[in-house]
């Protein structure tokens, strides 16, 4: 069955693209046609950067879709949060484009891994932030965190907005890249675990590894 996730983050640096691609990868290993797309990048001038990091950790070349920039169809120049770096490129953001883009590459592939900026409530026009898009979309998540100090919080922040709005959370990755210590590394699994089964029970959680492998995913979709 074909289907698109939302990769999202509770943080800007949380590790998405890494995360992406590893999981393009794998699940591309496993015969399911993969294919990555980048929901806005800002801080670039043509083709996108995370995009050429998810090809790097897949193991392929640029796709025919990247470089026609269905992959990537909005761009902006400036190292900003979205809303912001359209403004200073003078244009606005078409999330319309986002979603024919996203559509155009379901007729082809199987899974479409739709890599956000930054986390849920990133701005994108007005009030109107990601996890509006998410939502009007009805996209499930996979919610990418890490053991770094912070991170229980933000991932809580994070699960309990999409179970306010009705989103379902598909997968939580624990991404170990770059590494964490103990006892924080294990700590931060446990409690997040222990919650999961509390309010999520339905949610996979797996690890990303510091050498970009894949752990625990049971089902794969």
């Amino acid at each position: 069955m074909k289907k698109v996730y939302f990769v999202t983050g509770i943080d800007t640096d949380a590790g998405k693209s890494i995360v992406t691609g590893t999981l393009a990868r794998e699940w591309s290993a496993r015969g399911l046609r993969v294919i990555t797309q980048k929901f806005v990048q800002t801080g670039c001038r043509g083709l996108s950067e995370d995009i050429e990091t998810h090809r790097r950790i897949m193991g392929c070349g640029l796709q025919p879709e990247d470089r026609d920039g269905t992959t990537c169809p909005v761009v902006f120049t400036y190292p900003a949060s979205p809303h912001l770096a359209a403004v200073l490129d003078g244009r606005e953001i078409d999330l319309g484009l986002v979603a024919e883009s996203t559509e155009k590459l379901l007729r082809k592939y199987d899974i479409v891994l739709l890599e956000g900026a930054g986390g849920l409530f990133v701005p994108l026009r007005g009030l109107y932030n990601t996890i509006d898009y998410i939502a009007d979309h009805r996209l499930p998540v996979i919610l990418v965190t890490s053991p770094r100090l912070g991170s229980i919080n933000h991932t809580l922040l994070s699960l309990e907005a999409c179970r306010h709005r009705g989103i379902e959370v598909a997968k939580v990755v624990y991404n170990l890249y770059p590494p964490t210590g103990e006892p924080i590394t294990g700590d931060t699994r446990n409690y997040i675990l222990t919650y999961l089964d509390a309010y999520h029970p339905q949610t996979e959680f797996i690890e990303v590894t510091d050498r970009y492998e894949l752990l625990g995913d049971r089902e794969g979709l």
